[in-house]
């Protein structure tokens, strides 16, 4: 008896022996594995199909060792794409165990060329189950990468349509709260799993852009405020702590916007306030964008023009006293008292009052030469707004014909 017909017989016998081992195979997964027990039909049935193909490579496996690598990885080739997203990588090594198994309970008393054929194979096939979600995985990233680069792109542009949160969804965003943007430069090297990890250790989510020298990151709530028991580290303590994961210069803050589809305002806020950071002297790292009203609104950035009308002109011109007045008055004197006392008739005490009620509406004190300058600012362009809509009223009063 020659060693070629040996190992003829033996590849005959497991040939004739697969269906049998086919059947067993996917009785014990039924019973061992409950994540397969629960897949719907069409999932169970392809997970099958690899079950059975992995059998089968075993014996052309057996038949033919030099050809092992690709006997191995070729056993994945019979599932369709979509099943590496819905088994995950320890379920494919759990079915890979059962399949093993099997093999072993039923060859237990064959020969010690075919056990030992079946530990090698077993080596094998893991390794090529490995092989297989790591191509998945670096597919999935670049794609990943490329979804939210467009998905940041589109949150800065201001232009984008209802499939956003499904995107965003697509991405793992976990967050559901209040969300805001961060503006800064982008360093040397950039560690995007760091500022991940730091933003996950604080119950928030991220979403990093990178466009030329300004590195982007959209940080996200994991839920909203409201919900948290304890007080939520704040947008500005947050990047804070993300501040080391930039390079060197500017950092701006956007404002805290309901959720992640009005992200766009929070971006428009911080790319406006970023362009000018350098017209502040003293500006902070991190500063939030809010600090830069003037100075966005001198550059012609309408979000700011409108927020300072509508914070600080409105509220005292709408206010029943001579608040907006003595504003206009105080600042106006160089911000001195006896002065604007002696312009209103009033005593300074008066004045004081008065600046005290402008704080308690508007939450901005006049007199700070910083915030001075933001309610100076605020003044000229609410009286421009009024002008130009009183304008506007009497060029649309009709007049008179002449008879």
């Amino acid at each position: 008896m020659t060693p070629t017909n040996s190992k003829d017989r033996e590849v005959a016998w497991l040939r004739s022996i697969t269906g049998d081992l086919a059947t067993t195979v996917l009785r014990r997964m039924e019973l061992t594995l409950p994540w397969f027990a629960d897949m719907p039909p069409g999932r169970r049935s392809a997970v099958g199909m690899v079950a059975q193909s992995g059998i089968s490579a075993i014996v052309s496996w057996f038949e033919d060792e030099g050809g092992a690598p690709w006997v191995a990885r070729d056993v994945f080739d019979t599932a369709p794409r979509e099943l590496l997203r819905s088994v995950s990588l320890q379920q494919t090594l759990q079915l890979i165990h059962v399949v093993v198994d099997v093999f072993e309970e039923r060859v237990a008393n064959a020969s010690a060329e075919i056990r030992e054929g079946v530990l090698r194979y077993s080596r094998d096939i893991a390794f090529a189950a490995a092989e297989v979600y790591a191509r998945a995985a670096e597919q999935r990233g670049l794609w990943d990468a490329r979804l939210e680069a467009l998905v940041v792109d589109s949150i800065l542009t201001g232009e984008h349509d209802a499939e956003l949160p499904s995107r965003i969804a697509a991405l793992g965003w976990s967050g559901h709260g209040e969300v805001a943007v961060l503006v800064g430069t982008t360093p040397r090297v950039l560690e995007v799993d760091q500022l991940r990890r730091t933003a996950r250790h604080n119950q928030a989510d991220l979403l990093v852009g990178v466009q030329g020298n300004r590195l982007v990151p959209v940080i996200g709530r994991a839920k909203p405020s409201v919900e948290f028991e304890e007080e939520p580290i704040s947008f500005l303590e947050m990047a804070t702590l993300l501040e080391g994961g930039f390079g060197e210069g500017r950092l701006v803050l956007g404002p805290e916007v309901a959720n992640v589809v009005r992200a766009s305002m929070s971006a428009r806020a911080a790319l406006a306030a970023f362009s000018v950071a350098g017209a502040y002297r003293r500006v902070e790292r991190p500063i939030l964008a809010d600090d830069l009203l003037p100075e966005r609104a001198l550059a012609g950035d309408p979000l700011a023009r409108q927020a300072l009308v509508q914070r600080v002109y409105l509220p005292l011109a709408d206010h029943q006293s001579d608040l907006l007045t003595t504003l206009w008055c105080y600042l106006d004197n160089g911000r001195s008292l006896e002065a604007t006392a002696r312009e209103l008739f009033v005593h300074p005490n008066t004045v004081r009052y008065r600046l005290k009620r402008i704080s308690e509406v508007i939450g901005w004190d006049a007199t700070g030469a910083r915030e001075a300058l933001i309610l100076q600012s605020a003044l000229i362009l609410g009286r421009i707004a009024d002008s130009n809509s009183n304008d506007g009223r009497a060029a649309a009063k009709p007049t008179k014909r002449s008879r």
